[in-house]
C-alpha cells in the first residue's frame, strides 16, 4: 500500500500520490496523478486537505500548468479550487446537476466536451466521456503509454456506486464498453493500484452488472411487489449488510434501467414488481 503524501512513478511520464482519505467507499485514498515532468498537469487532485496539496506542489517542483478533474464528487475535485487559486493555473472539466453529492466549488475555465485533447510538452491526454457513475464522468487517455485514468469509472477493489437521477446503469455499461474502442493497455484508477489488462477488467465488469441485473429479476420473483428495504436484502445478500444502504443506490439504478426495458414496474406505493398481466 502506497504512503499518502509520497510520490511514486509509475513510468517516465506519470507519478501517483495518494490522498490520506482512506475509507470504505475510497479504499486506501484517492489517486493524485501527475502527467508530465517538464509541464504537469495534475489529474483529480482529491480533497482540499492542506497536507495533500502540499505534497502535489512539491512532487511537481514548479511545473504545474493544468488541474484536470474526472468529476466533482467531493473525494476527487475540492483540491482544484485551492490549488489553481494558489498557482495560477486553469481547471479543466466538466459540471452537473447540483444531486447533493457534487463539489460545487469546481468551476472549470475550460469545459471538456467528448474527444477533446489536453497536452503537454511530451504527452496527450484524450478526454473520454464516461457517464454511468455521474453524467459529468470523463476518463483520460495517456496517447502515448495507453494509460488510461479512470477516476470512479472503474476502481481497483471495489464496486463502483451508481447514484440515480446522475448516475445511470445502462450509461455506465455503454461506457465501459465504449473504452474497448480506443488503444487502452492498462487503466490508473481513481483508488487502488493499476490494472494491467483493461479488456479483461471490462468484460468482468459488464458481466459482473449484467449479473447482478439478473439477480434483481430474480429478487423481485421471489419477493416482489417489494421496497428497496426488502429487495436489496436478497439482491445484495452477499455483501455486508452495513454496505447495503450504498447497495439500494445501485440497486434502483438497475431497477429504473429495467423498467425502461420493461423488466420491472414502480408502483404508488414505491415498491417494484415484475410487469404482470
Amino acid at each position: 500500500m502506497q504512503e499518502p503524501g509520497r510520490a511514486v512513478w509509475l513510468s517516465d511520464r506519470v507519478r501517483r500520490i495518494v490522498a490520506p482519505n482512506p475509507g470504505p467507499m475510497t479504499g486506501p485514498g484517492t489517486n493524485t496523478y501527475l502527467i508530465g515532468v517538464e509541464q504537469v498537469a495534475v489529474l483529480d487532485p482529491g480533497p482540499a486537505i492542506d497536507e495533500h496539496i502540499e505534497a502535489i506542489i512539491a512532487a511537481a517542483e514548479g511545473a504545474i500548468t493544468q488541474i484536470v478533474c474526472t468529476h466533482t464528487h467531493p473525494d476527487h475535485s475540492p483540491g482544484a479550487a485551492p490549488l489553481a487559486a494558489r498557482l495560477q493555473v486553469p481547471m479543466i472539466g466538466a459540471v452537473t446537476a447540483d444531486d447533493q453529492h457534487q463539489d460545487r466549488t469546481f468551476q472549470p475555465d475550460h469545459h471538456l466536451r467528448h474527444n477533446d485533447v489536453i497536452e503537454g510538452l511530451d504527452w496527450h491526454l484524450r478526454a473520454i466521456h464516461t457517464p454511468g457513475h455521474v453524467d459529468n464522468h470523463y476518463c483520460f487517455l495517456l496517447e502515448e503509454e495507453g494509460l488510461v485514468f479512470a477516476g470512479d469509472h472503474i476502481m481497483n477493489g471495489s464496486t463502483v456506486v451508481i447514484v440515480p437521477p446522475g448516475g445511470n446503469m445502462r450509461a455506465y455499461i455503454e461506457s465501459l464498453q465504449a473504452l474497448l474502442n480506443y488503444e487502452v493497455s492498462a487503466i490508473a484508477p481513481g483508488h487502488g493500484d493499476i490494472i494491467p489488462d483493461c479488456r479483461a477488467e471490462v468484460e468482468k465488469l459488464v458481466r459482473h452488472r449484467l449479473m447482478r441485473e439478473s439477480k434483481v429479476l430474480s429478487g423481485l420473483r421471489q419477493v416482489g411487489p417489494a421496497t428497496l428495504d426488502e429487495l436489496v436484502l436478497v439482491v445484495y445478500n452477499d455483501v455486508q449488510p452495513g454496505l447495503h444502504e450504498w447497495a439500494k443506490l445501485s440497486m434502483l439504478a438497475h431497477l429504473l434501467k429495467l423498467q425502461t426495458d420493461g423488466g420491472a414496474v414502480q408502483q404508488r406505493d414505491e415498491r417494484w414488481d415484475i410487469p404482470r398481466r
